[in-house]
Protein backbone atom coordinates (compact mmCIF):
# COMPACT_ATOMS: atom_id res chain seq x y z
CA UNK A 1 0.00 0.00 0.00
CA UNK A 2 1.49 3.34 -0.92
CA UNK A 3 0.47 6.15 1.41
CA UNK A 4 0.56 10.32 -0.13
CA UNK A 5 0.25 12.90 2.23
CA UNK A 6 -1.13 16.69 1.51
CA UNK A 7 -1.72 19.96 3.15
CA UNK A 8 -5.08 21.76 3.17
CA UNK A 9 -5.12 25.47 2.87
CA UNK A 10 -7.29 27.55 5.13
CA UNK A 11 -10.18 27.82 2.31
CA UNK A 12 -10.16 24.01 2.59
CA UNK A 13 -7.89 23.43 -0.83
CA UNK A 14 -5.72 20.50 -1.10
CA UNK A 15 -2.95 19.67 -4.29
CA UNK A 16 -3.44 16.26 -5.68
CA UNK A 17 -0.26 14.32 -4.92
CA UNK A 18 1.70 14.11 -8.49
CA UNK A 19 2.07 10.41 -8.15
CA UNK A 20 -1.86 10.18 -7.52
CA UNK A 21 -2.77 12.80 -10.55
CA UNK A 22 -0.88 10.06 -12.45
CA UNK A 23 -2.13 7.25 -11.36
CA UNK A 24 -5.65 8.78 -12.04
CA UNK A 25 -4.21 10.18 -15.53
CA UNK A 26 -6.23 13.42 -13.78
CA UNK A 27 -5.52 16.45 -16.25
CA UNK A 28 -6.46 20.26 -15.08
CA UNK A 29 -10.13 20.93 -15.39
CA UNK A 30 -10.50 17.08 -13.97
CA UNK A 31 -13.59 17.25 -11.43
CA UNK A 32 -12.51 14.44 -8.37
CA UNK A 33 -15.47 12.58 -6.39
CA UNK A 34 -15.02 12.12 -2.69
CA UNK A 35 -17.14 9.21 -1.86
CA UNK A 36 -17.51 8.12 2.17
CA UNK A 37 -17.47 4.38 2.52
CA UNK A 38 -17.30 3.08 6.49
CA UNK A 39 -15.28 6.02 7.67
CA UNK A 40 -13.09 6.66 4.94
CA UNK A 41 -12.79 8.58 2.30
CA UNK A 42 -12.40 6.99 -1.71
CA UNK A 43 -10.83 9.51 -4.27
CA UNK A 44 -12.43 8.71 -7.79
CA UNK A 45 -11.44 10.85 -10.89
CA UNK A 46 -14.39 11.91 -13.36
CA UNK A 47 -12.55 12.30 -16.39
CA UNK A 48 -14.79 9.62 -18.05
CA UNK A 49 -17.83 10.76 -20.15
CA UNK A 50 -20.83 8.64 -21.56
CA UNK A 51 -19.35 9.00 -24.73
CA UNK A 52 -16.05 7.56 -23.62
CA UNK A 53 -18.31 4.14 -23.09
CA UNK A 54 -19.27 3.87 -26.43
CA UNK A 55 -18.53 0.49 -28.06
CA UNK A 56 -16.75 -1.00 -25.10
CA UNK A 57 -18.81 -3.50 -24.45
CA UNK A 58 -17.68 -5.83 -27.48
CA UNK A 59 -13.61 -4.54 -28.43
CA UNK A 60 -11.86 -7.22 -26.79
CA UNK A 61 -8.49 -4.74 -26.92
CA UNK A 62 -10.75 -2.15 -24.28
CA UNK A 63 -10.05 -3.25 -20.90
CA UNK A 64 -13.75 -4.62 -19.26
CA UNK A 65 -15.39 -1.64 -16.67
CA UNK A 66 -16.92 -2.90 -13.99
CA UNK A 67 -20.97 -2.20 -13.67
CA UNK A 68 -20.40 0.62 -11.03
CA UNK A 69 -17.91 2.43 -13.16
CA UNK A 70 -20.73 1.83 -16.22
CA UNK A 71 -23.27 3.19 -13.69
CA UNK A 72 -21.66 5.84 -12.31
CA UNK A 73 -20.92 7.04 -15.93
CA UNK A 74 -24.44 7.07 -16.99
CA UNK A 75 -24.95 9.31 -13.52
CA UNK A 76 -22.96 12.06 -14.14
CA UNK A 77 -24.26 12.48 -17.98
CA UNK A 78 -27.59 12.24 -16.66
CA UNK A 79 -26.41 15.38 -14.23
CA UNK A 80 -24.53 17.12 -17.35
CA UNK A 81 -27.21 17.30 -19.24
CA UNK A 82 -29.22 18.47 -16.72
CA UNK A 83 -26.90 20.77 -15.87
CA UNK A 84 -26.98 21.75 -19.41
CA UNK A 85 -30.53 22.57 -19.39
CA UNK A 86 -30.95 24.71 -16.56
Amino acid sequence: MNVFYGKMTSKGQTTVPQEIRELLKLKPGDRIRYVVRNGEVVIKAKNKRLIDLAGILHRPDVPALSLTDIDEAIGDAIVEHVNRST
